[in-house]
């Protein structure tokens, strides 16, 4: 954020609650994401007492208005009105709450690191928790495409469809991660995964939002999808998302 944007002493944005911390006895730190501002950490006064009328709205999930006081090192929100209150739902279904908690830690680390693709970001998991809360979907899938999405909105969108060192059209039977997709049989180099063909195309229905082929997919191919991901995902951000271990899948 620059030092322009808080010129002046207040100002006001929508965001998305990424999480929250206790502060004190009463207080909380909560870190939302702006889609002007990226990520923004700023103290909610009070919230934890049982009067507060901002406590329930300044939730995880939650997307808000906020009317925040700029300060030298925390800002203090002092007023937040609730747009969309996707964690009530969310909250009421454990697979759909873990699947959205690593959208959330995804979330932070990639705005945190890249500032340009901010605002599309915060498209993305916007649509990405409304999905989730509106049920329909298998929730790991709906987790494992905006991972996909999210990386190729941040720069790093794996190829499924061509080899990624020769450009050779598919289909391809093995999936380097350091390269960034499929690779076919004379560019495969040693330590490539072999997924079977329908993770493969399961893969690329999931970076490009077709659910008549992500719903059909069989658990088995569900699953080794969702590694495929998560190894893609803990390549680029050079370290796991811890929240990834807590997702159930079906």
């Amino acid at each position: 954020m620059s030092r322009s944007t808080f010129a002046a002493k207040s100002y006001r944005t929508r965001g998305i609650v990424l999480r929250t911390h206790k502060l004190g006895e009463a207080d909380r730190i909560i870190t939302l994401l702006s889609p002007e501002l990226g990520v923004v950490r700023a103290v909610a006064k009070g919230v934890r007492r049982t009067s507060s009328k901002l406590g329930a709205t300044l939730e995880p999930f939650m997307e808000v208005d906020a009317q925040i006081v700029a300060g030298r090192s925390l800002h203090t929100i002092i007023q937040a009105q609730l747009r969309h209150p996707y964690g009530q739902a969310l909250v009421a279904d454990y697979s759909a709450y873990t699947a959205g908690a690593a959208m959330l830690e995804t979330a932070e680390r990639l705005t945190d690191a890249d500032a340009e693709s901010i605002a599309p970001q915060y498209r993305l998991l916007h649509g990405a928790l409304a999905t989730l809360a509106r049920g329909g979907h298998e929730s790991g899938t709906v987790l494992d495409s905006y991972l996909l999405r999210a990386l190729a909105t941040a720069g790093w969108a794996p190829s499924f469809a061509h080899c990624v060192r020769c450009g050779a059209m598919g289909p391809h039977q093995a999936i380097n991660i350091p390269l960034g997709g499929v690779v076919c049989h004379d560019c495969r180099p040693a330590g490539s995964m072999s997924p079977s063909p329908a993770t493969v195309s399961l893969l690329a229905a999931l970076l490009e939002g077709d659910w008549a082929v992500i719903d059909a997919a069989d658990g088995a191919t569900r699953a080794q999808g969702a590694a495929v991901v998560a190894n893609y995902l803990q390549w680029h951000l050079e370290r796991a998302v811890k929240s990834l271990k807590l997702v159930e899948r079906q």
